[in-house]
């Protein structure tokens, strides 16, 4: 239910904003707490913003406008806190009117549908911040969906939030840096067209990971890495210690020529996957354990010793196995130069590809996305509560 507070405030009203979500990415143990305050500060934006639609149909004249139809005038707004199943929600900006004559209906509606409420504004969070689900959220709380007009202004704060978040600087030094992509479909005009979204996750001094930088593209290739990558060092990442990569072509030509003296790792995965389809169904499983026995040796000596005596055994069976394997054989075991506990985490690009398979079951709901900005948006959306742990770097 609605509190009323003491302090009334005639401060000009301003469009609603969603507050900017915590730049500290949470620990498992209060990721609950976490999501339930942004679905919390989500609810206030929207209850604000339908505040203000429902003072402007009362008025008939919106703010700064001139009406002869005019019904009043605006008289700033008084402060009140409302109580719900995600917790308490102070400070709400309620708008008055000089007579006093305008009464809200949101709070009576709000406690009606709360519930409704709540799980809509938990979909916006994991699913996206698309207009459509917005305006869903406002005419739930309205009863009747608010102006195109006060939509677009919430999504368009969304937007800043999301601009204002790839553009701001990162750190100088990088422990370990991942590089890797996902398609999605998205509708250019009336065709569905596959891009791919190139994305950088980083690792810090303290184990801390964090996603550096996200950019669409129509296909994966030098151009779009060397503008990723381009962008993390304008934005201040310059030293990075280890990369750790697939073997796209244009990915690898990418951070040869900004990062030509930062070591790299292939993905042991990708590689492992590549070499067994050279290799009959009925042999994978040994050859599996073959190729996987030489990356868990405890020293880069024994790691060597192993992938000679694969090379050599399978030279004539199975060249075009060996042949890919040698393609990269130089960046195979980069892993070694640091330090044991980091090896599993730094052989494959799993980190990136984690995050991937949660961003899509995440987002199964949408086949299509309607513009590359509202991939990039949703990705970021679920981004802010994907629970990122600490790796060994010492």
């Amino acid at each position: 239910m609605p509190v009323h507070k003491k302090q009334d405030s005639t401060t000009t009203p301003t469009s609603a904003s969603i507050p900017s979500s915590s730049p500290e990415v949470p620990t498992p143990e209060n990721f609950y707490q976490y999501l339930r305050g942004e679905i919390r500060q989500a609810a206030q934006s929207v209850i604000e913003a339908v505040l203000q639609e429902e003072l402007k149909q009362f008025l008939g004249v919106g703010w700064g406008e001139s009406s002869p139809n005019r019904k009043g005038y605006r008289n700033g707004f008084s402060h009140r806190d409302l109580a719900t199943t995600v917790g308490r929600i102070e400070d709400l900006k309620v708008p008055r009117d000089r007579e006093g004559a305008f009464h809200t209906q949101a709070f009576e509606r709000y406690s009606r549908y709360e519930p409704q409420v709540a799980e809509g504004l938990t979909q916006m969070f994991v699913s996206g911040t698309s207009t459509h689900k917005v305006g869903e959220v406002a005419q739930t709380l309205m009863g009747v969906a608010p102006s195109a007009g006060a939509i677009s202004r919430l999504n368009q704060t969304l937007t800043e939030q999301f601009e204002a978040w790839r553009e701001r600087p990162l750190q100088e030094h990088w422990r370990v840096v991942y590089l890797d992509g996902i398609h999605f479909k998205i509708r250019h005009g009336e065709k569905c067209d596959t891009s791919i979204l190139l994305t950088a996750l980083g690792v810090d001094l303290e184990g801390k990971k964090e996603v550096l930088a996200l950019r669409a593209c129509a296909e994966e290739d030098k151009e779009g890495w060397l503008s990723l990558l381009q962008d993390m060092r304008t934005r201040g990442a310059i030293q990075v210690d280890l990369m750790v990569t697939d073997g796209h072509d244009g990915l690898l030509g990418a951070v040869g020529e900004l990062f030509s003296a930062t070591p790299r790792q292939r993905c042991l995965v990708h590689k492992q996957r590549n070499i067994l389809n050279a290799i009959p169904r009925r042999e994978r499983e040994e050859v599996q354990a073959e190729l996987t026995g030489i990356w868990k040796q405890e020293k880069k000596e024994e790691a060597l010793a192993n992938l000679q005596a694969f090379k050599a055994k399978y030279a004539q069976r199975y060249p075009e196995a060996v042949r890919s394997l040698a393609e990269d054989e130089d960046h195979l075991l980069t892993f070694y130069l640091f330090p044991s506990p980091m090896y599993r985490h730094i052989q494959t690009t799993n980190a990136i590809e984690g995050f991937f398979s949660n961003v899509r079951q995440r987002t199964d709901q949408i086949d299509t996305f309607t513009t590359e900005m509202s991939c990039l948006s949703i990705v970021w959306a679920v981004m802010q509560d994907i629970r990122f742990h600490k790796i060994a770097v010492s």
